[in-house]
């Protein structure tokens, strides 16, 4: 039986994380706005996990800068459209750990709000964005690592094709939600 999704707002004032939700605005894969209204959820065990890594991130000088969490089922519908490819989005009948509140995109920065150097930029759609790519510099590498430490550390599992995508363990236990479900107006 899955669980209900109660969505708590991660706003940066009581998350000491910066938001950039790329899906609000043209500045991802799309080059259009998927969302209507910039707004970062993610349900209420995702929420403690995120608070967890932003501790331990903070005990090493460095911040969390978020790139989308909770996405409605509509957005996940309106990317798969765009670019239906099974390696770097959720088909839309699987459903998605983002549709469930249960996944978080995001990057580190430093003391200064300067994003770390991961190697390729975020949802850049290709095997240089794998965990464990080679192709990529000797420091992207060790950002990388020093993510994946921090967010497993903190309790998240990751997707192999993806640096920046981390989710809970068994994310299917919540349900997937539209916006009208969850009652984020993201998608209004």
């Amino acid at each position: 039986m899955p669980l209900i999704a109660s969505l708590v707002e991660i706003a940066p004032d009581i998350f000491d994380a910066d938001l950039d939700l790329r899906y609000a605005t043209a500045n991802n894969f799309t080059g259009r706005a998927i969302y209507a209204r910039g707004a970062c959820y993610l349900n209420l065990e995702a929420a403690e996990k995120l608070r967890r890594a932003i501790a331990l991130a903070a005990a090493m000088g460095l911040r969390f800068k978020l790139f989308d969490g909770f996405r409605p089922t509509e957005a996940v519908q309106a990317l798969w459209d765009h670019t239906p490819d099974p390696e770097f989005l959720s088909n839309p009948s699987n459903g998605s750990p983002h549709s469930r509140g249960a996944a978080i995109d995001l990057t580190l920065v430093d003391s200064t709000g300067r994003e770390l150097e991961m190697g390729t930029e975020f949802d850049a759609m290709t095997p240089a964005s794998h965990h464990g790519a080679l192709d990529i510099s000797g420091e992207a590498q060790q950002n990388r690592a020093i993510l994946l430490g921090l967010m497993t550390a903190a309790g998240w599992d990751f997707y192999q094709n993806e640096w920046w995508h981390y989710q809970l363990f068994r994310p299917r236990r919540y349900p997937t939600l539209s916006d009208v479900a969850a009652g984020t107006g993201m998608m209004a």
